[in-house]
């Protein structure tokens, strides 16, 4: 079978691309150029250049076909742009999810089939199984990673059954020591190379420095809300419905500055995001302060003391219909229904019991237990066990 790896640079792809190599495949290795704006990376540091290199180095190695393909614009439409938009409207994206949806099992996949590839690998920690239903259609089944350290499952969330029936993760069977050891083994260079920690698609570059590069700083107040706010205290409503409850629970408090008080300045509302504490260059509390509001309109920042402040925590999220994706959709549920689930509102968020509601106005998640810094923007995914079911733009 010929297969297209995507050849990134790091000791994961690298392994991918050797084990399908060695299970008899014809392997190609592509690297994809994301990012042609010099000016955001850190100083001196240019890293796709670097990553290509790697990938090349990789590829000779395996004695495999190599070709670095310029996806940068693409990139900026679907993933850059995206994110200074949703930044700019108070909202948190994230970019991760959407390079794997709209990029490498979109764009970069059809590339790879019209080089005659039948499948497309990378070097993700998960895995994919099928199964055929009573009519005989087949199923294609996300899993989790087997290294609970590394699970990625999250990072595909936005996948669909097309896609995953030409996705192959082969090392999610794996742990990362494991596949360092047969990336030594192999002589790869990238066997010691430390996992990238910057975006997806730039590399070596902070966020704040990435998003000052067209969002302009903005001085704002910092207001400091106290755990004696009148709407934490207030006894819960009596409620004619669930449906009118779960709209109550996932609703966010709109703070007034009249609120709290004004404890500090900051660089721009657009720079932060709820359940941040670094950065706000706040003294004088015995515990940090975190971030559980922000009003861009009047570019304000609300933040309250300490990791159990009680508004930091929600214990239900609404996602809008036109956001909800389910990527086994023989299981989308009908107006009325509900499913336990298991969920996370982030990466490597333990995953929370929960329960789906879905109404004509959007589909909840009902948390057992209340969950810190739900942000607008993020995905929610469900589980079933270790089979991601679908996710969500939270509202």
């Amino acid at each position: 079978m010929k297969i297209v790896v995507g050849l990134s640079g790091g000791v994961d792809s690298s392994v991918a691309a050797y084990l399908l190599q060695k299970q008899g495949h014809e392997v190609v290795g592509l690297f994809m150029r994301n990012w042609n704006d010099a000016s955001v990376t850190l100083e001196e540091e240019c890293p796709w250049i670097e990553d290509s290199n790697d990938a090349l180095m990789v590829a000779k190695k395996l004695g495999i076909f190599f070709q670095v393909i310029d996806m940068s614009e693409l990139y900026k439409e679907k993933i850059v742009d995206y994110m200074f938009d949703e930044y700019a409207k108070g909202r948190t994206p994230n970019p991760d999810v959407l390079c794997n949806r709209e990029v490498k099992f979109d764009v970069f996949m059809k590339t790879a089939l019209s080089l005659g590839a039948e499948k497309v690998a990378t070097g993700h920690y998960a895995r994919v199984t099928s199964s055929f239903d009573d009519n005989g259609k087949e199923i294609f089944h996300l899993l989790s990673g087997n290294d609970s350290n590394k699970d990625q499952s999250y990072f595909l969330c936005q996948l669909n059954q097309d896609q995953l029936s030409r996705a192959l993760f082969p090392i999610g069977e794996l742990t990362k020591p494991e596949v360092r050891e047969i990336a030594r083994e192999m002589e790869l260079v990238t066997a010691d190379k430390k996992d990238s920690q910057g975006l997806c698609f730039i590399g070596k570059v902070s966020l704040p420095t990435f998003l000052q590069q067209q969002l302009e700083p903005k001085e704002g107040e910092i207001v400091e809300i106290f755990d004696d706010f009148k709407d934490f205290h207030t006894e819960t409503p009596k409620f004619k419905s669930k449906q009118e409850e779960l709209q109550y629970l996932s609703q966010k408090i709109n703070y007034q500055k009249s609120d709290g008080k004004v404890i500090g300045k900051h660089p721009g509302a657009h720079y932060f995001t709820i359940g941040q504490s670094k950065g706000l260059g706040i003294g004088g509390h015995k515990e940090s302060c975190f971030i559980i509001s922000r009003d861009i309109v009047h570019n304000l920042i609300f933040v309250g003391e300490g990791k159990n402040f009680p508004g930091l925590y929600r214990k239900a999220l609404k996602i809008e219909n036109s956001d909800v994706h389910w990527i086994r959709e023989d299981l989308k549920l009908k107006d009325g229904e509900t499913m336990s689930v298991l969920a996370r509102i982030r990466y490597r968020q333990t995953l929370e019991s929960a329960v789906l509601h879905q109404f004509e106005d959007g589909l909840y998640i009902e948390f057992e237990n209340p969950q810190s810094a739900i942000a607008e923007g993020q995905f929610a995914a469900w589980y079933d066990g270790e089979e991601l079911l679908g996710s969500g733009v939270i509202a």
